[in-house]
């Protein structure tokens, strides 16, 4: 069996090979190995309501109630959620929330914890 690279957006080791491209189920990163060993590539900055750096893997609180769409109640102000990941987009954090479920969020309405 061939040993095949960590995933590198989440380090995760079930990666597999699939038409020239690695791919992560865990994380749904695909990517190749040149791309990989270029150094051009850019993370993603996102910074909290308060102007901190934020980063994959951090803990952050909600600042206010967020109202969610089908949801009968809200996310309460004060909300701890843990190991966030970053992503592109309007939403830039998608996290799991205990009780609620997978959620994307605003990084404007958190602070890291």
């Amino acid at each position: 069996m061939t040993n095949l690279p960590n995933c590198p957006k989440c380090n995760s080791g079930y990666t597999y090979e699939s038409e020239g491209l690695f791919v992560c189920p865990e994380c749904a990163n695909e990517w190749t190995l040149e791309a990989k060993a270029e150094p051009g590539e850019q993370e993603v900055a996102v910074k909290d309501a308060h102007g901190n750096l934020l980063k994959d893997g951090d803990s952050v609180v909600l600042i206010k109630d967020l109202k969610v769409k089908g949801s009968p109640s809200p996310l309460k102000m004060g909300t701890k959620v843990k190991n966030i990941r970053l992503v592109d987009g309007d939403h830039n954090i998608d996290c799991k929330i205990d009780g609620f479920g997978a959620m994307s969020l605003k990084s404007e309405f958190v602070k890291k914890a």
